[in-house]
């Protein structure tokens, strides 16, 4: 038997944040980052990634991630997400 679901929309505007999604090279999963300005980290980790030469990377972002270290030539892959939030 097959259950049914309305798609009843939210009362009001819904919140919505953006995250800094980090694909590093080597790792299974990848890093969700929250930031105050995600917008500008982002630049910065396209730039980073687009360099030939390493760099040292440490961001402190907010949440559950407290510093995360690593180096650039490591990204594979950076998307901005924006995701709803209650």
């Amino acid at each position: 038997m097959v259950q049914q679901f309305n798609n009843i929309p939210p009362q009001g505007p819904q919140k919505t944040r953006q995250a800094v999604i980090l694909f590093l090279k080597g790792s299974a999963t990848p890093v969700v980052m929250y930031f105050d300005n995600p917008q500008a980290v982002y630049a910065e980790l396209k730039q980073l990634m687009k360099s030939p030469t390493p760099v040292l990377v440490e961001k402190e972002p907010m949440g559950p991630i407290k510093k995360l270290c690593f180096v650039s030539t490591q990204i594979a892959g950076l998307v901005l997400q924006e995701e709803p939030y209650v």
